[in-house]
């Protein structure tokens, strides 16, 4: 298990188990990763509850999960040595250091004589399952998303059959058991995570509700997604009897795995390659004061306050402070793309890095550089009566409220000014 914290409509699961051969579920922590990670990070603790979860699930029909704190070529190593293994089951993922190791995990295993095997899980549609007619990657949302609807057919959502095969699981009780959250080097976090449901209320009344932060309505999925709790093709399944709105965006996380799997290179550098000769100004005061929600910006402030308390920000509200940050401030857009990295609960490489690149100019689809987000009016627009505004930002109807860093006109303008110069 990786991104796949599940034991129902799983496709690696789901092959393994029919495979016939007893099947044993395992999780590696992986330091490599865990090194990145803040002591307090909520990520950590999300999958500790879901991985507790999942142990209980097993031990109940007596079997159990094994979970390891190590490299994975060190446990792969040591299990291959300790135990007889025919096959290893796990589900693609697309990140370019998930791809790298996967590589090499599967050229181990290979060379000992036991087989790799990996599905698609996370996607409806992966790598170059959805291409324009001559054969290259889609760059702009409309047309991929009218291709990808082209390509769908009701099957696409079948779950993956897990329960009937269960009998399968290999039996035994912990041998490898979940370490505590201080033993990972974590401490524990004070946060409620919501369960993974959705009503046909909310996909029905999502065009209206989705903009609006003060309202409770967005589905709050994307933790479920990210990390597996909740299967892609349950969500697409239920949203297709309603208006597209909900499923569009189902369909965007999908064109940004796939512009991540076509131009690795956006990790680090702007899809338009001239968009990284803009001359940032990068000032550390101001950034910080971005960070901390203390720009003098009420719509800003409020969401960076949301991250900072909750690891999660509302969706409109984070093409608002990306807005700032890159437009307003002239602050690159990879710093604030990693402040996302480190806080946001539901990070996910593919759409956070296609949603900043979005907001500088500098992405796929991109609204064009001059486009330049206006907080004052983004405020009268979604948040018109200030309630969310007031909701994290409580000083701001008094005399302690911070003065606005910059001056909206100036930073227009001057915005302009280095992109024109950058792009001519």
């Amino acid at each position: 298990m990786r991104r796949d914290l599940r034991l129902f409509d799983q496709a690696a699961l789901s092959y393994s188990l029919q495979s016939g051969i007893p099947t044993r579920v395992i999780f590696i922590f992986d330091p490599v990763i865990l090194s990145e990670l803040p002591r307090k990070d909520r990520r950590v603790q999300f999958i500790h509850q879901q991985l507790n979860k999942i142990a209980g699930e097993l031990r109940s029909m007596g079997s159990d999960l094994w979970v390891f704190h190590a490299k994975p070529d060190e446990v792969f190593n040591m299990l291959l040595e300790k135990h007889q293994i025919s096959a290893v089951y796990t589900n693609h993922d697309y990140e370019p250091y998930a791809q790298k190791r996967d590589q090499e995990i599967a050229e181990m295993l290979e060379n000992r004589s036991c087989h790799f095997y990996s599905f698609k899980d996370q996607v409806i549609f992966e790598k170059s399952e959805v291409l324009k007619p001559d054969g290259t990657p889609y760059t702009v949302f409309t047309p991929y998303s009218k291709k990808w609807k082209e390509h769908f057919q009701p099957s696409l959502t079948e779950p993956f059959e897990c329960h009937s095969f269960f009998k399968n699981l290999a039996p035994g009780i912990g041998t490898y058991p979940l370490p505590q959250l201080a033993d990972l080097g974590f401490e524990s976090c004070d946060i409620e995570f919501p369960e993974p449901k959705i009503s046909d209320q909310l996909i029905t009344g999502y065009q209206e509700t989705r903009d609006i932060p003060s309202l409770n309505g967005t589905s709050r999925l994307s933790i479920h997604l990210r990390f597996g709790t909740i299967s892609i093709r349950q969500l697409v399944k239920q949203a297709l009897p309603f208006p597209d709105k909900f499923l569009n965006e189902l369909i965007w996380r999908e064109f940004y795995q796939s512009i991540l799997w076509h131009f690795p290179q956006v990790v680090h550098q702007s899809f338009k390659p001239a968009y990284d000769r803009i001359q940032w100004r990068n000032d550390p005061k101001e950034f910080e004061a971005w960070c901390q929600g203390k720009t003098g910006y009420p719509i800003v402030d409020a969401g960076m306050r949301e991250l900072l308390n909750t690891g999660w920000m509302h969706n409109r509200v984070r093409m608002i402070v990306a807005s700032f940050l890159t437009k307003h401030l002239l602050i690159d857009w990879r710093r604030g793309e990693a402040f996302f990295a480190e806080h946001l609960n539901d990070f996910e490489l593919a759409s956070n890095n296609g949603g900043w690149q979005w907001a500088a100019g500098s992405g796929v689809d991109a609204a064009p550089y001059f486009r330049i987000f206006n907080p004052a009016l983004q405020t009268q627009k979604f948040d018109p009566q200030g309630k969310y505004i007031r909701q994290w930002v409580p000083e701001f109807d008094s005399l302690n409220y911070v003065q606005p860093i910059v001056d909206h006109t100036l930073a227009r303008n001057r915005c302009l000014k280095a992109f024109q110069q950058a792009l001519k």
